[in-house]
Order: structure tokens, then sequence, then C-alpha cells
């Protein structure tokens, strides 16, 4: 009967400590998750940052031959200025879609000045920029697989009750801006 009782106890204990060390375990997970959100929005960032330290240079080059856009000047400028306000992710999502609106706006209208595309610093900071345009999509790729899975993974038995024990919120995703999303307009020469 003892014999019995101390085998009951010793499962109970097994059980007990087999649960909280799987729910350890989904802490950890989650965690990490979370973690790894921070860190590809801290990656994203960065490249902001890089791209956003480039656009003065852009539009002082640009300015000399281009002396009749000041509306697509103000737009960058604006643009840049929501950057620096911004505070959140959702925030900075929205700056960034503003400024590569603006500079495909300005890429567009610098076509119009021959003289400009010729120029050798217009050149390669329209190269740099396009560079950094790629890096952040690429980021923001590693951002939004990240965001998805923390996203599933709090929704989803038994993880679902830790999320609620620890307040975790569900994340949002890093959109492309609306305009992007528009059917392009092509017309054919002569067409």
């Amino acid at each position: 009967m003892i014999g019995l009782t101390i085998l009951i106890g010793l499962v109970v204990i097994l059980f007990v400590v087999g649960i909280i060390i799987y729910f350890i375990t989904i802490y950890n997970s989650l965690v990490r998750l979370r973690n790894d959100i921070d860190k590809a929005w801290a990656n994203i960032d960065v490249l902001l940052k890089q791209r956003h330290d480039e656009l003065p240079k852009l539009i002082e080059t640009c300015k000399g031959y281009m002396q009749y856009e000041q509306k697509t000047f103000l737009l960058v400028t604006e643009a840049r200025t929501a950057f620096l306000r911004a505070t959140s992710v959702s925030e900075k999502a929205q700056a960034d879609n503003l400024i590569s609106g603006a500079l495909k706006t300005l890429f567009a209208v610098a076509e119009k000045y021959p003289d400009l595309k010729a120029n050798n610093n217009f050149m390669q900071l329209q190269h740099r920029i396009s560079e950094l345009e790629e890096r952040i999509a690429d980021r923001r790729e590693f951002f939004n697989d990240d965001v998805n899975t923390y996203n599933i993974r709090i929704q989803q038995l038994p993880d679902v009750f830790v999320a609620r024990m620890l307040s975790l919120q569900r994340r949002d995703l890093f959109k492309v801006a609306e305009e992007d999303r528009r059917d392009v307009e092509v017309q054919l020469a002569g067409a």
C-alpha cells in the first residue's frame, strides 16, 4: 500500500514537472520569436536610416538641374520629415511608403533631364538608394515571416495560454503602400 502511494506520488510529481517544462519551452520559444521580430525590425530600421541619410545628397545633386521641380523636392522633404517624426513600427512603415513614393516620383522626373542623368554623383546616389530599396524589401520579407510565425503561435493551442498569461499581442506586418497595389497603366507609343 505504501509502495503504491509512493508510485502514484512520483507519477504525479513527474507529470507536474513535465507540464512545467513544457510551458517553459513554449515560453522560451515565444520570447525568442518576439526577439527575432525586434531584431528583424532593427535591421530594417538601420537600412531606412541609411536611405534617409542619402536623401539630402540626392536632393542637392538634383537641385541644380531640376530648378522647376519644387513640388517633387517638397514631396521628398515631407517624406523625410515624416520618417524623423515616426516612433512606432507602423509610423515608420508609413513614412517608408511615403519616401518610396517620393523617390519614384523624383527618379521619374529626373528622366526629363539628360544632363542630370549623366551626372556621376546622381547616378551613384540613384544606384545606392536602389540598392538600399532592394535590401529593405529583403529585410521586410524576414520581418513579415517572423511576425507571421509569431502571430500564428500566439493563437494556437497550447501556446495561446502562455501568450495570454504574458499578455502577448498580435504584431502588424510591414505592408505595402496602397498606391503600390494599383494596376500600372501602360501606354505604348503609336497605339
